[in-house]
């Protein structure tokens, strides 16, 4: 792997420098260092003058998964919102260059439990889903799935058993929670990892990464920050009364929980897809969110 990463590194050395010249008038730079992620190749690099910038080439392939044109329209979005770094360049083929974040702290689930972390991601997403704009970007969730679920089937990858009562559980779920509440479309980020969170050496917090956004339910957000920071119920209702600025009625747990299904329904059948790829790996990726989603069902049925 180390000979990989060196490998990569001086394969994209010339890229980088044509990159920073187009960006910046100058391709000079005093340090650079790799950062993390499998797909995309992003880079820290420091100038001489001593100014941090964030550079992304794209990887191979991820241009018949991610529309960057999409994706742009999202990442401005999210600087003019100031949820983000500033953005100094994007172009047509998703290369991107931005301010580095100074001087990022770890980041896991325990740290996205503390009270200020949760209060901060709650108001980054009501300013997102609040701020009255409309990318053109669509995530469509349940689309999406059935087109996951014919990929399954031409594959020849086994379904659960009692897939087919799960699936008809979440639609009548989904047509309930439909019905009860005002269901819009909003710009939404999609994929709050804990990977896609940054806090800074000061304390504040940055949503990143833009590559999965568009317009959707507000609550997905919220749902899958919850997921994947593995808050507990008490640490749902601190997020939902963040995010209203009130506690939370009864309709509003209710919706929260329904929201989880679809995200575990939806990454479930994404992993399904994946197993004649990755293997076993994949199917217990796949298995995990399947158990969740289950007991979440359950804990819907509770909700009273």
């Amino acid at each position: 792997m180390a000979d990989l990463i060196r490998k990569i590194e001086k394969d994209d050395i010339p890229k980088l420098k044509e990159l920073l010249f187009t960006a910046l008038g100058d391709s000079t730079y005093a340090d650079i260092e790799r950062l993390g992620g499998m797909t995309n190749h992003s880079y820290k690099i420091t100038k001489n003058d001593g100014q941090e910038y964030l550079v992304r080439l794209p990887g191979e392939g991820t241009e018949e998964m991610i529309n960057r044109l999409d994706e742009r329209k999202s990442t401005e979005l999210a600087c003019k919102l100031d949820i983000d770094s500033p953005l100094l360049f994007f172009d047509d083929n998703g290369r991107k260059v931005m301010r580095f974040i100074h001087n990022p702290q770890p980041m896991n689930e325990e740290v996205m439990r503390r009270e200020e972390n949760l209060l901060q991601a709650a108001d980054i997403f009501r300013r997102l889903h609040t701020c009255g704009e409309d990318t053109g970007v669509r995530f469509e969730v349940f689309e999406m799935a059935d087109l996951y679920e014919r990929i399954i089937q031409k594959a020849g990858t086994a379904f659960y058993q009692d897939y087919a009562d799960v699936r008809q559980t979440v639609m009548n779920i989904k047509a309930e929670v439909d019905a009860e509440n005002d269901i819009r479309k909003v710009p939404c980020h999609n994929d709050s990892l804990m990977g896609n969170w940054v806090l800074d050496g000061d304390g504040r917090l940055y949503l990143i990464d833009w590559e999965y956004s568009g317009m959707n339910e507000y609550m997905w957000d919220l749902s899958c920050l919850s997921i994947e920071a593995d808050y507990a119920a008490e640490d749902d209702e601190r997020l939902l009364c963040a995010y209203y600025g009130r506690p939370s009625t009864v309709k509003e747990k209710k919706y929260l929980i329904a929201a989880k299904l679809y995200v575990d329904y939806l990454w479930t059948l994404w992993g399904l897809t994946r197993v004649p790829f990755d293997g076993q790996y994949m199917q217990e990726y796949a298995d995990m969110r399947y158990e969740r989603l289950k007991r979440n069902i359950e804990k819907y049925g509770r909700i009273r």
